[in-house]
């Protein structure tokens, strides 16, 4: 269904772009690859990449450019992947407030086993035994994620102007599956030209 689509999902820490990211390729069939998932993989296996990452993360600082490409390269070389990086779409998650961000991010945490998120409040684990078992990750204390937002505040607009023609912004404070509506709306729209633009030039 979204054979074609490339789609880059933008936001603060916590406002809610791996939800988004699930959502979306369960309906459209897409590979999910997360660029703060490579990292911190990197991180735990120990390697090099991991290393130097690690003390860019640990400020709340952005990992330098050529850190990030080759943890991507690695990526898709393992992974067989031929990739245009020119996306088709730019979600952007804006608009939720930072208490809120810091909420979310402090209060999160991993499964190891199925790699499931939870949060303590809003989403806390089903049984015991998965709640003995939640990790946190190093990078996920107020103090870091405080210093994350502060590193996106300052950059996210000289993002969002290179994508600005094909940029939709969401209010990410509303309920995830009205984000998803939204999101999902401009992912049909976009499809449906893409399927007339394919028909006129077969004509």
């Amino acid at each position: 269904m979204g054979k074609g689509l490339k789609i880059m999902i933008s936001g603060a820490p916590a406002s809610g772009k791996g939800t988004q990211c699930e959502l979306i390729t369960t309906k459209y069939d897409l590979v999910h690859v997360a660029a703060g998932d490579l990292l911190r993989a990197e991180v735990a296996a120990g390697s090099e990449n991991g290393r130097l990452a690690k003390e860019y993360m640990e400020k709340g600082q952005l990992v330098p450019d050529e850190i990030v490409v080759m943890v991507w390269f690695h990526y898709l070389l393992n992974n067989f992947w031929i990739c245009n990086f020119l996306p088709n779409l730019y979600t952007s998650c804006e608009q939720v407030p930072q208490e809120i961000l810091v909420d979310r991010v402090v209060g999160r945490r991993l499964d190891p086993v199925t790699g499931k998120i939870y949060h303590l409040t809003y989403s806390p684990p089903e049984t015991e035994e998965i709640a003995a078992r939640l990790t946190q990750r190093f990078d996920d204390t107020e103090e870091k994620v405080k210093l994350r937002l502060q590193t996106h505040n300052k950059n996210v607009e000289s993002v969002l102007a290179m994508f600005e023609d094909i940029t939709v912004k969401v209010d990410g404070t509303l309920l995830k599956e009205e984000v998803f509506a939204r999101i999902d709306s401009a992912l049909s729209n976009l499809i449906e030209q893409k399927d007339a633009t394919i028909g006129i030039a077969a004509a």
